[in-house]
């Protein structure tokens, strides 16, 4: 058996209420999986993006012209849905 299948194995016999505990600190443990972390790196990356730059540009263009075009977003809208 695997070190992996052993660790898997392992966090499929915790509680509940460990295996929550385990999932709050999943983002120290693999700091790769954050979120955040990996936003950050690409919004530093200074690597030009034609493609990109050209669709925000017409995108704040549209939004700038027409601003009701665009649907509104309210902050319920990023609330989980499940």
């Amino acid at each position: 058996m695997s070190t992996a299948q052993e660790i898997e194995d392992a966090i499929r016999s915790l509680s509940p209420s460990e295996r929550e505990k385990l999932l709050q600190h999943i983002p120290q443990i693999f700091p790769e999986l954050a979120g955040d972390a990996e936003w950050e790196r690409i919004a530093r990356d200074d690597r030009p993006r034609p493609a990109l730059t050209e669709l925000l540009n017409r995108y704040e263009a549209d939004l700038t012209e027409n601003p009701e075009k665009l649907p509104k977003i309210a902050e319920n809208d990023f609330e989980s849905r499940a």
